[in-house]
C-alpha cells in the first residue's frame, strides 16, 4: 500500500478503551493528530484528548522570521516584525483548528451515549498498525480517505450555512 492521508474512525462501547487506545495511537507512525471524542451517559459530548503534531511551530516560526526581517529596522524593527509573523502564524493555526473542530461536529452524531470515538488523522504506509490497535482495544474501525472527510465536513459547513426556508 503506498503511502495514503487517512482518517480512522474507530469507535467504543467501552470510554475506558478508547482512552487507552487514544494515549497507544499519539505512537502511530505517521500520525498528524488525534482527538478522543466521549459522550456521557447523560449525552453530553466532550473531548478529553487531542494531540495536533507540531502546534505552535506555525506562530513560533512567523515570529522568528518576523524578527529576522526586523532586523533591518533596528529594535523598533526586530519587536514589529516579530509580533507580526507571530499574528500571522498565530490566524493559520487558528484556522486549521476551526476546520478540526468542524470535523469534530460532523463526527459527532456517531457517538453513542456512554461510548467513545478515536479520531486520527495520520498518513498510513500500511493499514496493520491501526487495525491492530482498533483490535488490541476492542474497537470498531472506519477508515476514510482525509480527502472524502475533508470534502463532507465542507459539505455540512455549507449545508449549515444556508438559509432554511420559511415554516
Amino acid at each position: 500500500m503506498a503511502d495514503s492521508h487517512q482518517m480512522l474512525l474507530i469507535s467504543f462501547t467501552d470510554r475506558d478503551a478508547g482512552r487507552s487506545a487514544y494515549e497507544e495511537a499519539l505512537g502511530l507512525p505517521g500520525l498528524r493528530q488525534a482527538a478522543l471524542v466521549e459522550r456521557s451517559a447523560e449525552g453530553l459530548l466532550d473531548v478529553p484528548e487531542s494531540h495536533v503534531r507540531g502546534a505552535g511551530r506555525a506562530t513560533a516560526g512567523g515570529g522568528l522570521v518576523g524578527g529576522l526581517l526586523g532586523l533591518l529596522g533596528g529594535p523598533m524593527g526586530v519587536f514589529l516584525g516579530t509580533a507580526a509573523g507571530a499574528a500571522l502564524g498565530g490566524a493559520a493555526e487558528n484556522r486549521q483548528a476551526l476546520e478540526g473542530g468542524a470535523g469534530l461536529i460532523v463526527l459527532s452524531s456517531r457517538v453513542d451515549e456512554g461510548a467513545s470515538l478515536l479520531i486520527v488523522e495520520l498518513h498510513e504506509s500500511s493499514p496493520e498498525p491501526g487495525d491492530d490497535l482498533a483490535e488490541r482495544h476492542g474497537g470498531t474501525l472506519e477508515r476514510m480517505p482525509a480527502k472524502e472527510f475533508a470534502a463532507r465536513v465542507r459539505s455540512a459547513e455549507k449545508a449549515a450555512g444556508e438559509p432554511r426556508p420559511p415554516s
